[in-house]
C-alpha cells in the first residue's frame, strides 16, 4: 500500500471515529461506526488479507452494526439534550487533545518510515485465519461473545420501563 494512500485512509478514518462520539443522534452515531469500520477494512485490502477484509465488512460493518440499531430502536432511545460544559471544561479537554496530537506528531516525525512489513506466507488466508483463532485467541474470542451477549441483555434490562 502506497504510503500516501495509507495516510489518506488513516485520516479518514479518525474523522470517521470521531464522528461517532460527537454525534448527539445515535442512529448517526451508528452509521458513522459503519464508516469507521468500512474504512478500517481498507486496511485489509494493502495487506493482501482478503478474506479479513470480507469478513471485516460483513460481521463488523454489516451484523454488528445492524444489532446496534436493533438495540437503539428497541429501546427507542432519543436524542438527548445535555447542557454545555464549563468553559474550564472546554479548555482542559482541549489543551489535552492538543497535547496528545503534538506527542502523536512528535513521534510520528522522529520514527523513521522504513515501509511495509513483511508478511508471513499465506497471511490472510482461511487456514491461517483459522488456526490462530482457534488455538492462540481462543479464549478471548470466547469470552468476547460472551461480554457482547451480557452487553445486549444488560441494554434491554435498563431499557424496560417499569410500570
Amino acid at each position: 500500500m502506497n504510503a500516501l494512500v495509507f495516510l489518506v485512509l488513516a485520516a479518514l478514518t479518525i474523522a470517521a471515529a470521531v464522528a461517532v462520539v460527537t454525534n448527539r443522534n445515535p442512529v448517526y452515531s451508528a452509521l458513522a461506526l459503519v464508516s469507521t469500520l468500512a474504512l478500517m477494512s481498507c486496511f485489509f485490502v494493502g495487506l493482501e488479507a482478503y478474506l479479513v477484509w470480507a469478513l471485516q465488512l460483513v460481521v463488523y460493518a454489516g451484523a454488528i452494526v445492524v444489532l446496534f440499531l436493533f438495540v437503539i430502536m428497541l429501546l427507542n432511545v432519543q436524542r438527548d439534550e445535555r447542557a454545555l460544559p464549563g468553559p474550564g471544561t472546554v479548555v482542559a479537554v482541549a489543551g489535552g487533545a492538543g497535547l496528545l496530537a503534538l506527542g502523536v506528531a512528535l513521534a510520528a516525525i522522529r520514527t523513521p518510515f522504513a515501509g511495509m512489513p513483511a508478511v508471513g506466507e499465506g497471511y490472510g488466508s482461511p487456514e491461517h485465519l483459522a488456526h490462530r483463532l482457534f488455538t492462540d485467541y481462543l479464549v478471548p474470542f470466547e469470552i468476547t461473545s460472551l461480554l457482547l451477549l451480557v452487553a445486549i441483555v444488560g441494554a434491554v434490562v435498563l431499557g424496560k420501563r417499569r410500570i
